[in-house]
Order: C-alpha cells, then structure tokens, then sequence
C-alpha cells in the first residue's frame, strides 16, 4: 500500500485547512479547519465529510485559528474520539476559540430556526455544539518545537515554528510505505512575515519528498518595512481618522491580530503620538485570547510594553457584555473601535459598521486579508452600499487599508521560505491559496529550479499516491462537494449585487414609462430560461 494524500480543504481556495493522509498502518488529518467566506463556500461546513471520523487515527494541528481547527467538534459529533497533537500555545487558545465557535454555532442555528418556525419549515441542528467542543478540548496533546513525536504505527512528526501566530508550527511528517520505504512531508501551515512584533522568522529543515505550501499571498508583495514604519503608518491612518471627528472602526480577527494592535496603539499613546477618547475591543474572545498571550509572553522575541502593562492605559475598554457593546454606539467620534470578524461576516463589527458606515465624518481601516466575497472585501472594494443584516446601508464613510499587519508572509517571503526548504525530490503542493496567487507561486518555483511537473496546484477533493521518489498517480472526485467556480464569484453574492443595481436603475429613472420598460426587459431575460452554463468546472 502506497502513502496517499486527500486535499479536503485549503486547495484552490484560502480556507478550510484539511488534509488526509493514508498509509499502511492507518490515516490521519493535518488540520480539520471550518470553511469561511462567502455563502456557497461556507455551505460546505453543513455537508457531509468526505470520510468517516470514526476511522481518523489522529489529528495533526498547525495552528489555532478558526480556518485550521473549526471542524474538528465536528469530527467528535460524529464519532471521533482520537488525540489532537499540537504546541503548547496552541492548547491554550483552543481552550476558548472552540467553546467560542460551539457558541456561535448554536446561536446561529437559534437564530435560523426562529425564521424557519414563522415560516412552518422544520428546525435544524447547530453544526456542533459546546459539548462537542469539550469532548475535543479533553483530547488536547501539547508538544515542544523540534521534539520528535510517534502518535501511532508507522508515523512521527515533529513541529517547527512558523511565526504565524502564537504557538503557529509548521509539521514535518515521515511516513511509512508497505515497503518500508519512509515518505518525507512538511506541512507550511501558515507562515508568518520576518517582520513581526512576537516571534522570530519561520523556520524549518529542507530536503523533503513532499512540502505543502501555504499561498495566501502568492504573487502579492507588502511594501518593505520595519516595525518602527508599521507604528508610523498606524499612526498616520488613526490621527487622519480622529481628525476628521468622527469614529475609526478596525475589523481584527480576535488572535493576533487583536493583540498586536492593542500592543501598538498602546505603545503610541504611551509615547504621546495618538489621543484618542476611548480605545475599544468588543471581543470577549479576544480578551480570554489575551490572557493566553499573557501566560507565554516569555515566547515573544520583540516586545516594547510588558504583558502586565499592555492593557493598562484607562482609555482601553475590553468588551464583553452586549450591553456594553450597544453602548458603543451612542458615541459619534474620537473612538477607536475594534471587533471581530477581521472580514466582517459575523460578530460584533457588523453592528458597529452598520452603526458608522453612515456617517460621512468616520473611518473603517481594514488592517489585513479580506476574501473574496465576504462583505470586508465588498466594502474595501469600493462598493456605494451593502446590506447588514438584511438592510441596505449607504458607505459615506471613508475606506481605508494598511497592509503591514498582515500575519501572513508575502509573495517574496514565501518564495524565500521554500527555496530554503528545498530540495523536494517528489512534489510541492500550494495550497491555501487562490488560482491567481497560485500560478504566481509556480512560475516563482519554476524559476528556483523545480521542474514543470514538480508544481503541483491541486483542488477541492484531489488526491495524489505517494512514493518516496515522486508522486505516482492523481486521482480527481466524479463530483467535487462545490463548483469551484463559486469561491471567488458567489451567485449569492452576484444576486445580491444584481438586486442594489436594479432597485438604483428603478429609483433613477425618468419616468414610470422608463421603468416599466426596464422590468419588462429583466422579466424577458428570465422567460427566455437559463442562460449558458458558462463552461466546464475548471479542474
């Protein structure tokens, strides 16, 4: 029996880390993350997996956000009862990301049953619920870097640091072939920038059969900078928000992204560089996230204010009731106002951009990646208006983007990273990544010396049989679980576009002759039945 390997999420889109990994002795997964973006992408997390939890030997994690981990209660929902092997950090935010994603699931199907009910349609159960999360958290096993460990026959690993996010690693994996034959993988996860204010750069040995790698940024490079410029910039974007009187409105994911702004703002008004009226983190996520930067602040390599005294400046409110989160919206300006979702489609931002986004005095600053399709990148795209929980809100206030805090490395970073993790004597795969970025990566690759057939692109539900020499076949699903189409141009989106464009054609016509002929062409369109399909999934 060959080493065979499954690509059931990261491939051809940046998100839903998952991968399979079958071999004599059994199968395992490296990272079981919840698909986030638009709706047809996140309709994936409600289908069935395509394997049975009761057969995963184990679980490899690289890091603890919400894309590489957010299914794992899942797999527990559905019969697994196999360790999770990770770092110590690692452990420790997933005590209160997973309880935090439970709760967000069973709101969710709360909320959706509630319209269901009104509408005579039956309920439907949350994707997992809390006790799934503490039946996975009880199976948590945390592991030093670069400290060899067997989980099970024929297998060991060891981890790497990845300088992502606390705790971040990536995993070198050797596998056993029937033939005795041991098959060498590393796993990127996600890699961080060399510049970042917690660790130092990424790290790991070279000469592997196989390497995966992440390519989030793929073909995209950040101005060069230095941490002094990164503060420079904030400080540039928070006093030309203040300035202009009214709120500065920061969407930050609640893991590291949270923390290092809170680190810098407070670092700036330390030094007299900012006055802002009130700082606010609504996240109670991210405050709990804190305390476990707090317990390892003793990793930090490059830390200006201690952990004791990060939060110490009385103009920092940490959030946690709803209360005091609508309270927030009784101010007009001065405030500097974070929460979660860094991509704004869900939590708390939304109320807090729907509250701002009116006011032509404020400012949104979108401070990292913003997929495809999720309503962070609607607004950073330009758009006059968007609707917020179902209403059409007008965009009069100004958009603003910084791309230095990003918690990924950037197109050169990346291609830094792999020629000094190379030779890959089989294959490398990029992954995490979309089309274009990925193409950008290869054609690097190419030019690093790696041959044609060496860079492999794979997609949704591919799989590929290994040998210590190359990869022998690529198999490809009869179906994939989504039009792959559909993670960067979602026809829920193109709907909800379709439906502002037509209502301003309506409201900007000169007379009801106008609009009448106008609807009448729309109603022309559809009688005529569906149009083309528009050509053959891309493979």
């Amino acid at each position: 029996m060959t080493v065979s390997l499954h690509f059931h999420g990261a491939a051809g889109m940046v998100t839903g880390s998952c991968y399979r990994i079958t071999h004599p002795a059994g199968q395992f997964l490296v990272d079981c993350g919840l698909f986030q973006g638009n709706k047809s992408v996140r309709a994936l997390n409600d289908k069935p997996m395509p394997f049975d939890a009761k057969t995963i030997d184990y679980v490899l994690v690289t890091h603890a956000h919400i894309d590489h981990i957010g299914l794992i209660p899942r797999l527990y929902a559905k019969g697994y009862r196999g360790a999770l092997h990770h770092t110590e950090p690692t452990s420790g935010l997933m005590e209160f990301l997973l309880d935090d994603a439970a709760g967000i699931q069973e709101y969710e199907a709360e909320r959706q049953n509630k319209t269901r009910a009104r509408r005579g349609e039956a309920p439907v159960a949350p994707l997992y619920t809390l006790e799934d999360a503490e039946e996975a958290l009880k199976h948590r096993n945390g592991h030093a870097y670069e400290e060899w460990v067997a989980p099970g026959p024929g297998v060991r690993f060891r981890l790497w640091n990845a300088g992502h996010i606390l705790g971040s690693a990536s995993i070198e994996v050797e596998v056993a072939d029937s033939n005795g034959e041991t098959v060498s993988m590393l796993f990127s996860g996600d890699l961080g920038p060399d510049e970042k204010v917690f660790y130092r750069e990424p790290d790991a040995p070279s000469g592997f059969d196989y390497i995966l790698c992440e390519t989030t940024y793929g073909g995209r490079d950040r101005d060069d900078y230095t941490l002094e410029a990164r503060r420079e910039a904030l400080k540039f974007e928070i006093n030309r928000a203040l300035e202009r009187g009214g709120n500065l409105v920061i969407p930050a994911f609640a893991v590291e992204r949270s923390q290092e702004l809170l680190h810098d703002i407070g670092y700036l008004i330390e030094r007299g560089e900012i006055n802002p009226s009130l700082v606010f983190l609504d996240s109670p996520l991210a405050r709990k996230v804190t305390g476990v930067y707090k317990d390892y602040a003793a990793l930090f390599e490059d830390v200006e204010l201690s952990a004791e005294t990060l939060f110490a400046d009385p103009r920092f409110r940490i959030v946690e009731s709803v209360q005091e989160s609508k309270d927030i919206n009784k101010i007009s300006g001065g405030a500097i106002i974070m929460a979660a979702s860094g991509m704004c489609d869900a939590g708390r931002i939304k109320h807090h951009l729907r509250n701002n986004l009116i006011r032509a005095n404020a400012t949104v600053l979108f401070v990292g990646y913003q997929a495809p399709g999720t309503l962070g990148a609607v607004i950073q795209g330009g758009a006059e208006e968007v609707r917020i929980h179902g209403d059409l809100v007008p965009i009069r206030a100004e958009i603003r983007t910084v791309s230095n805090y990003s918690a990924h490395a950037d197109h050169s970073e990346l291609v830094a990273w792999m020629r000094d993790r190379l030779p890959a004597h089989g294959a490398v795969f990029l992954t995490h990544g979309e089309d274009e970025g990925r193409e950008a990566m290869r054609k690097a690759l190419w030019q690093q010396g790696l041959g044609s057939d060496q860079v492999i692109l794979p997609l949704l539900d591919d799989y590929f049989e290994l040998k210590a020499s190359g990869v022998e076949t690529k198999a490809m699903p009869a179906e994939r679980r989504i039009d792959m189409r559909q993670t960067s141009e979602d026809w829920h989106n193109l709907f909800a576009d379709f439906s502002i464009r037509l209502s301003d054609r309506l409201r900007s016509a000169q007379s009801d002759r106008d609009r009448l002929e106008l609807m009448q062409a729309v109603r022309a369109a559809l009688d005529a039945g569906p149009g083309p399909a528009g050509g053959a999934e891309k493979q």
